[in-house]
C-alpha cells in the first residue's frame, strides 16, 4: 500500500478530514474532530500513526517486528506500523479502521450528532 492509497483509504470513512496541522507533510486524518491517523506523506518507508486499544497494541508490537510503540504519540494508545510490504494490504485497512472505530466511538454525541450521526 502506498500512501495515496493509504490517504484514500483512511478518508472513505465516514465524517474523515484531512490537514496538515504539524508541518508540510505529516498528513492528520481525522473522524469528527479527532485524528485517527497520522503519516509522513515523504517518509521512506512508509509509516502510520493509528490508535488503538492498549492491550491490542502490546500484542501487535509482540507480534509483528514492524509495528511499535507511538512515535510521538501515548505509546500506551498509538502504535506505529512501518509499511514496507511486511504487512498486508487487509491488515493496514484493519488496523486503520479499528483506529477509526475507536476514535469515532469517543466523539461525544453533540458532536455526532453535528456530523449527521
Amino acid at each position: 500500500m502506498n500512501v495515496e492509497e493509504l490517504r484514500e483509504y483512511a478518508l472513505s470513512l465516514p465524517y474523515t478530514s484531512e490537514g496538515f496541522p504539524f508541518d508540510e507533510t505529516t498528513l492528520v486524518i481525522k473522524a469528527g474532530s479527532k485524528m485517527f491517523i497520522l503519516f509522513d506523506i515523504e517518509s521512506k518507508p512508509l509509516a502510520m500513526n493509528v490508535k488503538c486499544d492498549p492491550e491490542e497494541a502490546i500484542i501487535l508490537r509482540d507480534t509483528y517486528s514492524f509495528v511499535l510503540p507511538g512515535y510521538h504519540m501515548n505509546k500506551k494508545h498509538w502504535n506505529t506500523i512501518i509499511i514496507d510490504g511486511r504487512s498486508t494490504e487487509s491488515q493496514i485497512k484493519t488496523w486503520v479502521k479499528d483506529s477509526y472505530n475507536l476514535v469515532f466511538k469517543s466523539l461525544t454525541k453533540k458532536e455526532k450528532s453535528e456530523l449527521g450521526e
